[in-house]
């Protein structure tokens, strides 16, 4: 049977996807904040910088992101890059205004990184079927899969993996146990969805 050609998201669906993918993370970022200390990717590394030298979350987050843009222009393409650094850029602001938006009264600690993980997961597959992606460690995973045929979702879980092991050597092992469900409920989310072959659009 001959399959139809894929059609490609206009404009406004990639403007609406990055608003609300990036969206997404971010709810899931504060409900970390409430309940497990670190994540995986380069959000994890932020965390790491926010926590230990007080610096702005927000910040932080578009800086260290900043090389990576560079690697993937010569190596990704324009057009990935452009919205990667835009669905940076509306990450860096919503988790700066979201804590002036939203309080839990009450966050159950389990349910928080559960719940967290689950969040990120689906604002970052939001993001990936719309051609971007949130910089850094996945930009390199990415590119791998392209160039060496390793599936971005198992060097993205390896690399987070190492980030996570620093959670055991710097806070009490509850808290470390609870970063670790919240990455694994995030990786669940894209390796259970992202497939090419069951998605149609770019």
């Amino acid at each position: 049977m001959t399959q139809t050609p894929a059609a490609p998201h206009s404009r406004l669906e990639d403007i609406q996807g990055l608003l609300t993918g990036c969206l997404f993370v971010a709810l899931g970022i504060c409900m970390f904040r409430e309940a497990a200390p670190f994540t995986g990717g380069t959000t994890g590394i932020a965390f790491l910088a926010h926590y230990f030298f007080h610096l702005s979350l927000g910040a932080v987050l578009f800086i260290i992101n900043l090389p990576f843009y560079i690697f993937g222009w010569q190596k990704l393409g324009h057009a990935f890059t452009v919205k990667t650094f835009v669905a940076v850029g509306l990450l860096s602001i919503y988790v700066e205004l979201l804590p002036q938006w939203i309080a839990f009264s009450h966050l159950d600690p389990v349910f928080a990184a559960l719940m967290a993980g689950l969040l990120v997961g689906t604002g970052i597959l939001i993001l990936i079927r719309h051609g971007a992606s949130l910089g850094g460690v996945t930009i390199m995973a990415v590119y791998l899969q392209k160039t060496r045929g390793w599936r971005a979702g198992h060097v993205q879980m390896v690399i987070d993996a190492c980030i996570l092991m620093t959670a055991f050597a710097l806070t009490d092992a509850h808290k470390a146990l609870l970063s670790l469900l919240g990455a694994f409920a995030l990786n669940l989310v894209i390796a259970v969805n992202h497939r090419a072959d069951r998605y149609y659009g770019a």
